[in-house]
């Protein structure tokens, strides 16, 4: 019976977003053009996540939001997430070929099916581009590399905080176990302590990812078991289904040995991260805190650098 309500309240806050200019609507669920005042809250709590990994003397890498299809088919994404999965496909005819299609969009027929896949796909997470480039053995103690991109996922929604594409910021470590481990589980306290400071009341969370099928269900299990995954969740627009903003993650030896990544001393490579949704964590702000960031806290805009 709460479903309902839960809808009303996640359309009520776009409704203010989009009518405050905040979030600017493309015609498409989850896809949406953000004003400056946004893109300013945003870049800000940037520069906080910057200023609290400084001591890591992190890599610093940014990759586009697309990566080699080749490199997307030697991990199990397509397994597990198909539903959210984004393929980027063009023309690649000649001059027949285009003929046809141009007839089918005059007759607005589906001139979809005359496009043929391109070498890449859009990148579901942050880090994924970043595991080919590390092939090989890494240095002693490993790496931490500092990661930002637009991410696709395709889960159209009324919900301003479920989007289409978004930007995540990473910290991710390879190395040793020990070390994967250890970065995971400072930087969910660190996280937590960094989103309590700008005023949200955040939890951590034991979670999953959202594996399709019935085999889904068993890596579900397996991976609260494992404590794989934690989840840093404040309420938006529900209190019974609060929304994860930033999510801490071990991947154990996975893309070790998918893209034969090893530790100085000839093992496959550990990896963990902490990835920061930044749009979320701006919708958060604004719900806890109003649509005018002049009247925000003053110990808010103080961490924030606000002004």
């Amino acid at each position: 019976m709460c479903a309902p309500v839960e809808t009303d309240a996640y359309k009520t806050y776009l409704d203010e977003l989009t009518g405050a200019g905040l979030l600017i609507p493309s015609g498409v669920k989850g896809v949406y053009g953000r004003s400056g005042t946004f893109e300013h809250v945003i870049d800000q709590f940037e520069h906080y996540v910057t200023r609290m990994g400084r001591h890591l003397n992190p890599e610093v890498m940014r990759f586009p939001p697309i990566f080699n299809r080749d490199h997307y088919c030697r991990i199990n994404h397509i397994n597990n997430f198909p539903d959210l999965m984004g393929s980027v496909h063009s023309f690649m005819g000649g001059d027949v070929e285009h003929a046809e299609l141009v007839r089918k969009f005059e007759k607005d027929e589906d001139w979809s099916r005359d496009l043929a896949a391109s070498e890449v796909m859009m990148i579901p997470a942050a880090c994924y581009p970043l595991y080919p480039t590390a092939t090989g053995t890494l240095p002693p103690g490993g790496r931490v590399v500092d990661l930002k991109s637009f991410v696709f996922r395709h889960e159209p929604s009324d919900d301003p905080a479920r989007m289409q594409i978004f930007r995540q910021r990473e910290y991710v470590r390879l190395g040793s176990a020990e070390e994967a481990l250890a970065h995971r589980d400072s930087w969910l306290e660190r996280g937590k302590e960094m989103l309590q400071s700008v005023g949200l009341a955040v939890e951590a969370v034991v979670a999953n990812d959202p594996f399709f099928g019935r085999g889904g269900r068993m890596m579900k299990a397996t991976q609260k078991e494992q404590t794989l995954k934690f989840e840093l969740v404040v309420p938006i627009c529900s209190e019974e289904r609060p929304t994860a903003i930033t999510s801490c993650n071990y991947h154990l030896d996975y893309f070790g040995h998918a893209f034969d990544i090893r530790t100085a001393d000839g093992q496959p490579a550990h990896s963990a991260c902490i990835g920061f949704g930044l749009e979320r964590i701006a919708l958060a702000l604004f719900k806890t805190h109003g649509l005018e960031i002049g009247a925000w806290p003053k110990s808010v805009r103080g961490v924030l650098e606000l002004g």
